[in-house]
């Protein structure tokens, strides 16, 4: 279904004259233009309205010109404004609106809309578009990793990423850092001055157009890290490594018997047990869809949210100090790695159980 199919199945099945979105990754995905300007705001200062023929885009006179030049592209829509200082964005979008009408956001009246189902799947233009981006994410993720040292620090890097990524016209809503001591010890490796040490694990989500994409990519350092603790590192990301694809495997078999998230779950708990570690799955959460959000959904054992192809996922396995992540995009025929480059070092791992084989990033042992 095309989006405006989506929208249109939305209205009728809701008895509903229009539909307004102002959260960012919903404008986004309805416009391909960004609405944001204040970053603490769930809500951006313009709302795109379809009310079953044609889209329309209301915001103030500040932000009219520009959003009509530059945020909308090839997208047909009318841009209504009003004076900043009459009204607020809920209190014009609810005098233009044809009712009754649902919104993302709090307009007095309005139902509300959860727009993350009308997301999925994928279109192909949102693919294409996935594409772009994955590839120039990891791109820059990998330039950042080769150029480390023992001695920088996590927030050093996390800096050279964002800046690497804005670069590229990429924004960065997450970038971990950890180093040794603290990649080992926290799954969320928020930066610090700390020294990366013997070994880091750089995380990445990158925002472009509204869709994220999400990797990680693990760095040694040959001087720093000795022969038991390099091995001990391979030993845990290879077993996060198999669990990642036997979770991309299992999406796709779910996904074709019209299975939820909790089944793919279930999946992932049985690879930890094979692998030997049964209770990893506790300690962090094993990522989900993506798309125009960093995950759409979540998975957990009970979650109920359908699993669809063509989509994108970033599941994200851990075992303790270990990580394996890459945006995979799932079809009905096979599975493609967005965030591959094809240049950094790479081994192929197998689900027989599932019937999948994808190059998996190694650990890069880098010479200092």
């Amino acid at each position: 279904m095309t989006k405006q199919e989506r929208l249109d199945a939305y209205l009728a099945d809701r008895d509903l004259e229009s539909v307004w979105f102002a959260r960012p990754n919903a404008f986004a995905w309805l416009t391909g233009g960004n609405n944001v300007v204040d970053r603490e705001t769930d809500e951006g200062v313009a709302a795109v309205g379809y009310d079953g023929e044609s889209l329309e885009v209301v915001t103030d006179n500040i932000e009219a010109d520009r959003v009509r030049e530059e945020e909308l592209g090839d997208v047909r829509a009318d841009v209504a404004e009003f004076d900043w200082y009459e009204k607020s964005l809920a209190g014009a979008v609810a005098e233009r609106a044809p009712e009754p009408a649902a919104a993302d956001f709090d307009v007095p009246g309005f139902e509300s809309v959860d727009a993350s189902p009308l997301r999925h799947p994928l279109t192909d233009d949102d693919i294409e578009s996935y594409r772009d981006l994955g590839r120039e994410t990891g791109a820059a993720l990998e330039a950042v990793c080769r150029e480390l040292e023992p001695g920088d620090s996590e927030r050093e890097v996390a800096s050279a990423l964002r800046v690497a990524l804005s670069a590229r016209g990429i924004e960065v809503p997450v970038a971990l850092v950890g180093g040794a001591e603290r990649a080992g010890t926290y799954r969320h490796y928020t930066p610090t001055e700390e020294a990366l040490g013997g070994y880091a694990l750089v995380s990445v989500t990158a925002q472009r157009g509204g869709l994220h994409a999400s990797a990680t990519r693990t760095v040694a350092f040959d001087s720093e890290i000795g022969a038991e603790s390099l091995k001990r590192l391979r030993e845990r990301h290879d077993a996060a490594r198999r669990v990642e694809v036997a979770a991309v495997g299992a999406t796709r078999d779910v996904a074709e018997r019209g299975g939820e998230a909790g089944d793919v779950f279930g999946a992932i708990q049985d690879a930890y047990e094979d692998e030997g570690y049964p209770n990893e799955w506790k300690l962090h959460h094993q990522g989900g869809a993506a798309g125009f959000a960093g995950r759409e959904w979540i998975a957990t054992p009970t979650a109920d949210d359908p699993v669809t192809t063509p989509m994108a996922y970033a599941w994200n396995p851990t075992v303790q100090g270990a990580k394996s992540e890459d945006t995979v995009l799932v079809e009905d025929s096979g599975f493609e790695v967005l965030t591959e480059t094809g240049r950094w070092p790479t081994t192929t791992v197998a689900s027989d159980e599932y019937d999948v084989e994808l190059a998996r990033p190694d650990v890069f042992v880098k010479e200092t």
